[in-house]
């Protein structure tokens, strides 16, 4: 029977709204000790209102044995985060226990650890330092990092030069390679391009059958299918499902398949991430008409148009908005967005419409899903998971009366056949 590497007992975090964490100096804590007898007495602080406070993570208790990959999905603000954090010793809890059995690494935002002065050769014995390796076996493991990293001729730049890109292919390169036996990935492989997040996806399965315990906090529910044994999903800082993977999955893209069918105003989704400068509040899609319609035609022209405000009723500077097209799974197809075209919106009105004008959609009949991610001032504004479902029917993409279903193609490409006699 495999041995249980973590333990989490009855753990819940409480955070005080608008407050940050807290960090305390050396001299914090020895002040703090001097004072701590009194506070038995005489109440120095007064509790905070519980009106005042949230609890990211409520009686939450699992635990995972050797070798596992565990997958922990659920949407945003559910606590998936929170309980990484947690485990990486970055934030106390507030009540309740964990217990860990090895080696940590932790790849929980892109360059965890990298200090933004120093070069990638410098910053991977860092790392490795933090995470407590000597030298000799850093040292070993040097060549196979910045080769899998695909970054050798960066390795002597400051990692501040560095793309968001090159910062995550090096931070998770260090994470996998050192000798940790516990690893927690939190969604940053959405960083890369398809081809390095397929390497990271076959070399935590490597790691995972080389007996490393392996978190994968991740929205890509073909990745957490693919690599996961076991799937927890939260849901407002509780467990709300435990088992299997593929039951996980299919648990939580019912709970989003609900939300969109039920038609909640945009508005009105709290399930969203963002400093809220500007804010989406309505979608709808037009064909080339401009009138409104409820589905896809392929092979015709289609608009996705958004409604918007900012906050304070104000002008906003340099925004930036992506939409992804995906599967019911979660699995990208294609995105489209002003850092495609090379566009930025140098001004936004306090209110106002985005439109994307797709021309002949090439996707093949089915029900997708539509994720955004808008930026603005060069932050996360408003980044909203599965904001809707998208309907495609068929459109005579072809003109030939021959339609093509999602089992022969998942996309119809543009182009003629013809054909010329040799001599």
């Amino acid at each position: 029977m495999s041995e249980t590497v973590i333990k989490v007992e009855n753990l819940s975090k409480r955070y005080r709204i608008g407050a940050r964490e807290g960090y305390k100096t050396f001299r914090d804590t020895l002040v703090d000790a001097v004072k701590a007898p009194f506070r038995r007495i005489v109440n120095i602080k007064a509790p905070v209102p519980e009106a005042e406070t949230i609890w990211a993570l409520k009686d939450v208790s699992f635990e995972v044995k050797k070798g596992e990959v565990l997958g922990i999905i659920g949407r945003n603000g559910a606590g998936k985060t929170t309980i990484l954090k947690i485990l990486s010793r970055i934030t106390e809890p507030t009540e309740g226990r964990a217990q860990l059995k090895g080696r940590i690494g932790s790849l929980l935002e892109v360059g965890t650890g990298f200090h933004p002065e120093l070069t990638g050769h410098e910053n991977i014995y860092l790392y490795g330092a933090i995470l407590g390796m000597d030298r000799n076996e850093i040292t070993r493991k040097f060549d196979e990092i910045v080769t899998f990293a695909e970054l050798e001729k960066f390795v002597d730049t400051p990692v501040k030069r560095y793309s968001s890109g090159m910062y995550m292919r090096l931070a998770f390169s260090v994470a996998a390679h050192l000798e940790t036996e516990i690893l927690l990935v939190d969604e940053v492989l959405a960083v890369g391009d398809a081809i390095f997040q397929k390497k990271c996806m076959d070399k935590m399965q490597k790691v995972a059958q080389g007996g490393m315990t392996v978190l994968f906090v991740s929205h890509n529910m073909s990745a957490i299918s693919s690599i996961c044994q076991r799937g927890i999903l939260f849901e407002n800082g509780k467990i709300a499902f435990s088992g299997p993977a593929s039951e996980a999955v299919s648990f939580y893209l019912d709970q989003f398949s609900e939300i969109s069918q039920k038609g909640t105003l945009i508005s009105q989704r709290t399930d969203r991430k963002g400093t809220g400068k500007v804010k989406l509040t309505n979608f709808y899609l037009e064909n080339e008409k401009g009138e409104k319609v409820d589905h896809v035609r392929n092979g015709e022209t289609v608009c996705f148009v958004f409604d918007y405000v900012t906050e304070s009723n104000n002008e906003v500077e340099n925004v930036n908005f992506q939409i992804v097209v995906a599967r019911q799974s979660g699995e990208p197809l294609f995105q489209f967005g002003t850092r495609f075209t090379g566009q930025t919106f140098e001004r936004i009105p306090p209110k106002g419409k985005f439109i994307f004008k797709i021309r002949k959609f090439p996707l093949v009949p089915e029900r997708y899903r539509l994720d955004t991610y808008l930026v603005a001032g060069g932050e996360p504004s408003d980044y909203i998971l599965w904001l809707a479902n998208i309907d495609v029917v068929d459109g005579d993409f072809y003109q030939s009366g021959y339609s093509v279903f999602e089992k022969e193609s998942k996309f119809l490409v543009d182009g003629s056949i013809t054909y010329q006699e040799s001599k």
